[in-house]
């Protein structure tokens, strides 16, 4: 895909991963969320960790400014109008993000393409929310984007060859490898992902290992980087909670079946790191 101008909406921690990689790669960037005072917050956040790579000599202070220069601020769908490409990426709620794709189908270009950061909800949903379904498809990047290499583009049975070409070339110009999935719930990953965490959860809960030795074992034993405890709490146990209980309703296999320590944490506002609190303290 040629430089042009992305379009994200949703200024959390996933968006502005996306903004940050899609201005390294030097792409205008239009970082969008319901108030501006929200993607100052995050934009905040990408600057001090930016900051962190300077002292460290990995980023020139022109090249932090540089970056941070590309991305524009906005709080209204239609500054969407100006983008050559758009990845929705707010949190996980079908029926938001099926506004979101009818609002983009009002105002952004014919030629498109509208892209969907999410983890496991259906794509062919949101594209039929548009007019133009053939030009939707599953972008979903993982967190932190800066860090993580893979893009898992998820196709549905009406997304054009041309939409999933741009898709894919648009992620590898971030210097991400993709792979396709297919759109079913959690995709390839999470439907990986998910009874994996779950397992870990149970046998924490039934006693039979402590949280320390069950994230040690799958590190040495698997070389993981982290093991499945902590990376529940990286990823937020609200959110993984909602994505068990979609795919729970999907499927009625009990792998999918959300630990009932997972339900009291999430019920506790114990929702990992974000919180200060989940498996472990941060505080």
């Amino acid at each position: 895909m040629d430089q042009g101008a992305v379009g994200i909406v949703g200024a959390g921690a996933m968006g502005r991963g996306i903004a940050q990689v899609s201005a390294a790669a030097g792409y205008e960037v239009i970082l969008n969320d319901t108030t501006v005072e929200l993607v100052e917050r995050s934009l905040d956040r990408v600057a001090k960790d930016l900051g962190r790579l300077v002292e460290k000599g990995k980023l020139e202070a022109g090249q932090r400014d540089e970056l941070l220069s590309r991305v524009r601020k906005s709080n209204d769908l239609a500054d969407m109008a100006q983008a050559d490409i758009v990845v929705e990426a707010i949190y996980e709620d079908i029926e938001a993000k099926k506004k979101v794709f009818a609002a983009l189908d009002m105002y952004c270009r014919e030629d498109v393409v509208l892209g969907s950061n999410s983890s496991s909800l259906s794509i062919l949903d949101l594209a039929m929310a548009t007019k133009r379904p053939e030009s939707v498809v599953g972008i979903h990047f993982f967190n932190p984007v800066p860090l993580m290499k893979g893009v898992e583009l998820v196709c549905t049975i009406v997304t054009s060859f041309q939409t999933l070409e741009a898709a894919r070339q648009f992620s590898v110009s971030l210097g991400k490898q993709t792979w396709v999935a297919k759109d079913a719930p959690g995709f390839l990953s999470t439907r990986l992902l998910i009874p994996y965490l779950f397992d870990a959860m149970r046998l924490l809960e039934s006693g039979f290992a402590s949280k320390e030795d069950i994230d040690t074992c799958c590190v040495l034993s698997f070389n993981y980087p982290m093991g499945p405890l902590t990376l529940a709490d990286l990823i937020g146990l609200d959110v993984l909670l909602n994505i068990g209980n979609g795919m729970y309703a999907s499927f009625k296999d009990p792998k999918f079946a959300a630990p009932v320590l997972l339900e009291k944490m999430v019920t506790a506002g114990q929702l990992g790191r974000k919180a200060g609190k989940g498996f472990y303290d941060y505080s």
